[in-house]
């Protein structure tokens, strides 16, 4: 019996390392569309099918900004109504936006905290028990139009003290300093949900990541197979956004390029109305 239980064991694990290795070697084939968008700015695409990533569909956009060229970063928000990723960047003249943080789907604005233009725009609100919510934890700092993603300290004012005239907090943190951010095992994170996140590579890129899902195309991620994507990116530090419906990316160029779920169809028409963005923008 214990022969058997230790058989059964290694095939598990074996057949675990198997399947990573085999996601690796797909993600480092698959056929990436490439486009240009601006001078340093290129939007990545990639479709797996066949179920060939994560035994699953997978669609994913990487909007990627290399750094010292004159794009710059920052949040676009409405304190009260709700508005798509679309109206965001076309109202604010950018290149392209992602949608941002939590917020109240009910009444409008962010549940996190969000300072803009160095003013206090929302908040956190915290749980009932008076402690900070997952997506109150990991901070997207931007200072002088450049991303520095950010750890919870602990301390209660954190966030008020960061160095950036725009500051949004968001979560889970999913990789900090090249190291893993810790994960729960909770159904959030576990679930394979359309996803949104902002990543800053090992060569200082700013990346602006969806993955499409709740549809036979595309099944979405858990948050632990979100996270390896972003290993697979070379991505030093990376947050997750609100995603679900929320997830849109967005291009002046090329309009709405993944495949929001809201509508339950596979078009790109499913904007969900949020209260903040991301926003990249030329100097």
């Amino acid at each position: 019996m214990r022969l058997s239980v230790v058989f059964v064991l290694l095939f598990v694990l074996c057949a675990g390392e198997v399947s990573a290795q085999t996601d690796s070697v797909n993600f480092k084939r698959v056929e990436w569309e490439t486009k240009r968008l601006a001078p340093g700015i290129r939007l990545r695409q990639a479709w797996f099918r066949g179920k060939t990533l994560f035994k699953s569909n997978q669609f994913i956009s990487v909007l990627e900004i290399k750094p010292k060229i004159k794009n710059r970063l920052s949040i676009a928000f409405e304190p009260k109504v709700k508005r798509t990723t679309s109206d965001f960047g076309s109202g604010s003249m950018a290149i392209a936006a992602i949608n941002g943080t939590f917020f109240d789907v009910k009444n409008g604005g962010s549940v996190d905290f969000i300072r803009a233009g160095g003013q206090i725009i929302n908040e956190n609100h915290l749980e009932k028990n008076n402690t900070r919510a997952r997506h109150q934890q990991a901070a997207l700092v931007i200072k002088n139009g450049a991303l520095h993603i950010d750890e919870w300290d602990g301390s209660t004012d954190w966030e008020k003290n960061l160095d950036g005239e725009d500051v949004m907090l968001t979560g889970p943190l999913l990789l900090h300093n090249d190291k893993q951010a810790k994960l729960d095992s909770n159904t959030f994170n576990v679930a394979r949900h359309p996803r949104s996140a902002m990543a800053v590579t090992d060569n200082n890129r700013v990346l602006m990541i969806t993955v499409d899902g709740r549809d036979a195309n595309s099944a979405g991620m858990s948050l632990f197979e979100l996270r390896q994507v972003l290993r697979w990116l070379h991505c030093r530090d990376g947050v997750n956004l609100d995603g679900g419906g929320s997830t849109t990316l967005w291009t002046k160029a090329q309009g709405v390029v993944n495949y929001p779920s809201d509508n339950g169809k596979w078009d790109h028409k499913g904007q969900r109305r949020v209260a903040n963005v991301i926003l990249v923008k030329r100097n």
